[in-house]
């Protein structure tokens, strides 16, 4: 492996990275992503547990579907 072929790698991973963060962006502003009926939520004096199970379905039941039909191309 060259140093060329190890800076396609770099470039792919930081575009990679600034994509995710574009997502999480954009999800943030979404009103029900994570606030959907059966998304775990539990919170003590001191401490919180949140768990989106609904949400992860939902979200890879959609990535699963755009997947297949890319696939399919």
């Amino acid at each position: 492996m060259n140093l060329f072929s190890l800076g396609k790698i770099f470039l792919l991973v930081g575009l990679l990275f600034v994509l995710l963060g574009l997502i999480f962006m954009v999800i943030q502003r979404v009103p029900f992503i994570g606030k959907l009926p059966g998304d775990i939520y539990f919170q003590k004096k001191n401490f919180v547990f949140y768990f989106p199970i609904t949400t992860s379905i939902i979200i890879s039941i959609l990535l699963s579907i755009l997947l297949w039909f890319l696939g399919r191309r």
